[in-house]
């Protein structure tokens, strides 16, 4: 089997409701969908997030690398070379997204030759995963409607809420008023988006103390290095690293130098291949993982359901896996269902990234519906 081209459509849907965090906000899905042809007619499949303000990454650099850099790396390979490819690819720096929906495209085409899932190949662990629900920055009455609806919808019990404002009162406040509308046994987590100073973060979570709280991420940026150092050493939960862990040698820096106690793995970022190192690297080292949101689609989602499931370090926590909820519509053709704060596997080829046409061709940009 043989790769015969790459191809990229940039796309936009748009959202129901905009999520707001520390560093900015998003209101439609512009995103790329990335296809990856062989000889054989079989085809693999990914989805790319965009993410300017993270990694850099836009709709239109991510078509123009793709065609310009790697694609002429993919062409005439087979996908199982995938080492070959990763190697070719990690020559250009940055693109985290980009080289992410490569390796997810790989591995859908690898199940897919093989008559295997993905899911399988990559460990098979258990068959579903248990989902958090990523919370918007807003008031503190919208924030608590937003994580009852999903708790009364589709049986979610647990939620991370977006804090990182420059008013620590705003976001006590508003974590108070959510763990009260909620009850004990809900579980919420922070993440401030790096939006904190390290001083605010432990004033923050100081004062947060009694609430319950599961996990911390990103309280303020990785460059504050004592800063992040003291959070670490004063807090009483994990605290995460997200954005400034985009790699598994970004991860091993920060974790041995004591500016992190967890690791934040997304799919749409270090695809299966380099996620896979991550597991086997916080395993190694003893410490947390969580499978975490990119403002995902359904197509990102179930690729997050599919790797998170494999592994048994992955599933423990609840993954980010339902901000899709806020989306008008979506590519996927066999829509994903949360059942009972649920998400199940898929037991059929690849990842399972089956593409409504129709609807593609709807929200397509490239100007060739």
């Amino acid at each position: 089997m043989k790769i015969t081209r790459v191809e990229t459509i940039p796309y936009s849907i748009p959202y129901t409701r905009s999520l707001h965090f520390a560093v900015g906000s998003v209101a439609e899905a512009e995103h790329v969908l990335l296809r990856i042809h062989t000889d054989e007619g079989l085809v693999g499949t990914a989805d790319v997030p965009p993410r300017p303000y993270t990694y850099g990454e836009t709709q239109e650099s991510i078509v123009s690398i793709v065609r310009r850099i790697f694609a002429p790396i993919l062409t005439g390979r087979d996908p199982f070379e995938r080492e070959f490819i990763h190697k070719g690819m990690e020559r250009t720096v940055g693109n985290n997204a980009t080289k992410g929906a490569i390796d997810v495209a790989l591995w859908d085409l690898m199940g897919q030759s093989l008559g295997v899932s993905c899911h399988r190949l990559l460990g098979g662990y258990t068959d579903s995963m248990r989902v958090s629900h990523m919370v918007g920055i807003g008031t503190p009455e919208t924030m608590l409607e937003d994580a009852l609806r999903v708790h009364e919808e589709y049986g979610i019990t647990a939620v991370k809420l977006k804090v990182g404002r420059s008013s620590i009162d705003e976001d006590v406040a508003a974590v108070g008023a959510v763990r009260e509308g909620l009850g004990p046994d809900f579980e919420i987590g922070l993440d401030a988006n790096h939006g904190w100073t390290a001083n605010q973060a432990i004033e923050a979570m100081e004062r947060m103390s009694g609430l319950g709280l599961t996990v911390l991420e990103e309280p303020c940026p990785a460059s504050e290095v004592l800063g992040r150092r003291r959070i670490v050493a004063q807090s009483r939960i994990p605290v995460i690293s997200d954005e400034s862990t985009p790699t598994p040698g970004d991860a091993a820096r920060e974790l041995l130098a004591g500016a992190c106690s967890a690791i934040n793995i997304k799919i749409t970022r270090t695809g299966f291949t380099q996620s896979a190192r991550l597991v086997g690297l916080c395993e190694g080292l003893g410490v947390d993982v969580l499978i975490g949101n990119q403002i995902d689609t359904q197509l990102g989602t179930l690729a997050s359901v599919t790797f998170g499931a494999a592994f048994e370090s992955t599933s423990r926590r609840a993954g980010e896996l339902s901000n899709f909820l806020d989306m008008s519509d979506d590519l996927l053709a066999d829509p994903i269902r949360i059942v009972e704060g649920r998400i199940y596997v898929r037991d059929v080829p690849g990842t399972g990234l089956l593409i409504d046409e129709d609807k593609l061709e709807k929200y397509r940009q490239d100007g060739q519906r």
